[in-house]
């Protein structure tokens, strides 16, 4: 009975150890390839996207980005510059109509340009100035400087909102991340962070959700790791290169971390790492992930053992002579 047994147990064994091996080569695979990306023209590419600067109260700050006609393109551009408030609302959807304490450093600021053109394959330096009032409260404040482009290089649509220039052909903001020196604080609470332990489809993804309690922004940073069940080389990390993220005061911010390329089954050790502003909270979590239908086989091969087992212990019990 026990050779039985030990032939079924290596039967079993063997037809798991395809599907891991099959696992493992896929892993290997999907490490091996760097993820392409994509290629895109835009109609005015702009470089950095947004700054985060300290000022202080009574001084004049200069700064300065770049837009740039792509040589793609094939005409020139005309367009307008424009100064708006940025904010976010609680559930950290973009505005830029806000007038709220945090925007007041629209009224500080202002540009070199508010019109022009680009011709093809050209770039235009926008410098921008901030004159901060000696009595500018201490704490987070945000403007967006939008560069639109315009049919018409005479309008003034640009005074409106930018929800209305988006009606044109393109808009691009640089966001400005301006802290007054002063009486600031800085604090956060990581509310949430959570990786599921199985998945039948998608992707391996960490979730959290972050809250600024301090009265000017911070920076959270988000790591993953991932390990195969039975190595330590990891098949995926952002470690050497995190996801970051702008939070603003009083606003809590919910971002998940995924592994684009999780292959459709396998056994991982995820360890999943956020941090802002001092706080850091990370999970370790044993991750499987099986599709529906890889999970019907594999219970249809337990269930088909089970039943072997118990018809050859019922053949066993009758070929054994009964005791007097």
């Amino acid at each position: 009975m026990k050779l039985h047994l030990n032939k079924l147990t290596k039967w079993a064994v063997a037809i798991i150890s395809v599907f891991t091996l099959g696992v493992t080569s896929t892993v290997n695979a999907v490490y091996a390839e760097e993820a392409e990306t994509e290629n895109k023209n835009y109609s005015i590419s702009m470089s950095p996207l947004n700054q985060k600067i300290i000022l202080n109260a009574g001084e004049k700050y200069s700064g300065s980005f770049t837009v740039t006609n792509s040589v793609n393109n094939a005409d020139e551009i005309k367009y307008n510059v424009s100064v708006q408030p940025f904010y976010v609302d609680s559930d950290y959807n973009i505005h830029y109509e806000s007038t709220e304490n945090l925007n007041q450093i629209v009224n500080w600021t202002s540009t070199d340009i508010e019109s022009g053109t680009l011709p093809v394959g050209t770039s235009q330096k926008i410098n921008f100035t901030v004159d901060v009032p000696k009595d500018a409260p201490a704490g987070g404040q945000y403007v967006a400087i939008v560069v639109s482009s315009v049919s018409d290089p005479d309008s003034k649509s640009n005074s409106g909102s930018v929800g209305a220039m988006m009606n044109q052909n393109i808009a691009m903001a640089h966001i400005v991340y301006a802290e007054i020196a002063g009486t600031t604080k800085h604090g956060g609470e990581i509310v949430a962070a959570t990786v599921p332990s199985f998945l039948f489809d998608g992707e391996i993804t960490g979730e959290s959700t972050i809250k600024n309690t301090g009265n000017t922004h911070g920076t959270a940073t988000y790591k993953m790791q991932i390990f195969p069940l039975f190595s330590n080389e990891e098949v995926y990390t952002t470690e050497e290169n995190p996801e970051t993220k702008i939070i603003l005061p009083d606003r809590a911010l919910t971002n998940k971390t995924s592994w684009k390329e999780t292959p459709g089954f396998g056994i991982f050790n995820v360890v999943y790492t956020v941090e802002f502003e001092g706080v850091t909270t990370q999970v370790t979590k044993l991750v499987v992930k099986c599709p529906m239908w890889l999970l019907f086989i594999i219970l249809f091969i337990i269930i088909a053992i089970i039943i072997a087992v118990v018809v050859r212990i019922r053949i066993s019990k009758k070929r054994t002579p009964a005791e007097a």
